[in-house]
């Protein structure tokens, strides 16, 4: 959890969403990423996204072992995703804030963890204090 935190503070560092993700694969990371809406004026660029972009191209079988996570519940996107490519396990860092799908991930047979990490939960409540157009740009209010 601590590299997606990282991950988060990376992306707020550069004026973006703090969210942020890392895949593991028997104990070593092969895909880490951020929020990067904001840089790239990506409207699909999620911290989990970033991720699996970042992990390339991986067998069935290796996502089949892996475990993402993630600092903030994921959204139906993110979701999706994780379903596609088969992650087994999510460990979540808050879903204070918001909460993602995590109803459809449950149904599905992914494993959750939810650690209400303080960090997770205190860089994104200053997002939205800070930056409340963009916490509604992205929840889409």
């Amino acid at each position: 959890m601590q590299a997606a935190f990282e991950e988060a503070q990376k992306g707020w560092d550069e004026g973006g969403i703090p969210i942020g993700s890392v895949i593991v694969h028997q104990g070593r990371i092969i895909g880490r990423g951020h929020n990067r809406r904001v840089q790239n004026g990506s409207p699909i660029l999620h911290g989990e996204m970033d991720a699996f972009e970042n992990a390339g191209r991986q067998s069935a079988k290796t996502y089949r072992e892996c475990t993402l996570y993630t600092t903030l519940s994921p959204c139906p996107m993110c979701s999706g995703a994780i379903l596609l490519y088969g992650i087994p396990r999510v460990v979540i860092g808050e879903n204070q804030t918001f909460m993602g799908d995590e109803a459809l991930l449950l149904s599905r047979g992914v494993e959750l963890t939810l650690v209400n990490h303080p960090g997770c939960i205190e860089l994104m409540q200053r997002m939205i204090r800070e930056k409340p157009e963009l916490w509604n740009e992205d929840i889409g209010e």
